[in-house]
């Protein structure tokens, strides 16, 4: 079971989607309709099977605009669901709920749409030992939340930020003046605990790479027959990992292979939203 969020991590990002969403006067539907003293339960349901992430984040949200509201949870995260199965239950005062169930679902269809399509894809190269892996190709302001997403749907994390790894692209191939240049900037430049991986495009930069001692190389847009000769070059002398145009249509193909990690930008930004509905 995926480890759960710190709400520290995403309480900001709910506060400010509700402040989107409720604008300068507040929902003044509610205000209007509903009587200040109503009360009413409603369920979080699932109108398509689907991997659950973000019940966490559905909570606060309500929570955030009324603090008594009591929010069951019957699935967690990283738990399968089908269609027609009860999420949570919410209660408390009527107008709350109103106000913060389009937020709560915008994240909970979002996050759950993430965790299912890598779940989908995670599950078509199991036979094989590829790891499906995220990218930074992520909404802004929604990182933390997306690449959690991917990691309730089996999948893993590549770098969460420019911070935490060195991943020398082309263009820092380019400004560095080649690969061994710029494998050679990065060590004289980095502590000892980063690993750095660097991205070709040939398989002669590759052995160039591999000559310099690349922790992982990223090989770029390389067709199956490429990807499989790169493979058995860098067998047992870095990690390999497969990049550009890779999505679930042909994922099974890159992954056979051999390749130890495969990167996947589409799980972040093309995945589409799973349906999850509120219902009073």
């Amino acid at each position: 079971m995926t480890p759960p969020l710190p709400q520290l991590l995403y309480e900001e990002t709910v506060r400010r989607a509700l402040t989107e969403d409720l604008g300068r006067g507040g929902d003044i539907t509610s205000d209007a309709v509903v009587p200040k003293d109503a009360r009413a339960t409603g369920s979080l349901v699932a109108r398509a099977d689907l991997r659950v992430c973000g019940l966490d984040v559905a909570a606060l949200t309500f929570r955030l605009l009324d603090p008594e509201i009591e929010f069951l949870s019957f699935k967690k995260d990283g738990c399968d669901a089908a269609r027609g199965d009860t999420l949570a239950s919410v209660s408390g005062r009527a107008g709350a709920l109103l106000s913060a169930e389009r937020v709560a679902l915008n994240f909970l269809g979002r996050l759950s749409g993430i965790a299912t399509t890598t779940r989908s894809v995670v599950s078509s190269v199991a036979h094989t030992q590829a790891r499906i892996v995220s990218t930074r190709k992520t909404t802004p302001g929604l990182r933390v939340l997306e690449k959690y997403a991917v990691r309730c749907g089996g999948g893993q994390n590549h770098r969460l930020g420019l911070d935490d790894a060195v991943l020398i692209k082309d263009n820092h191939r380019a400004l560095a003046g080649g690969v061994k240049e710029a494998l050679a900037r990065a060590r004289a430049n980095v502590g000892h605990m980063i690993k750095i991986e660097i991205e070709v495009d040939t398989l002669d930069q590759l052995r160039e790479a591999l000559e310099a001692g690349a922790d992982a190389v990223l090989l770029d847009n390389m067709p199956p027959e490429t990807l499989r000769e790169a493979v058995s070059l860098a067998r047992g002398r870095c990690l390999t990992e497969a990049s550009g145009g890779i999505t679930p249509a042909n994922v099974r193909a890159v992954a056979e292979t051999g390749v130890d990690l495969i990167s996947l930008g589409w799980l972040t930004h093309s995945a589409p939203s799973a349906d999850v509905a509120f219902d009073l």
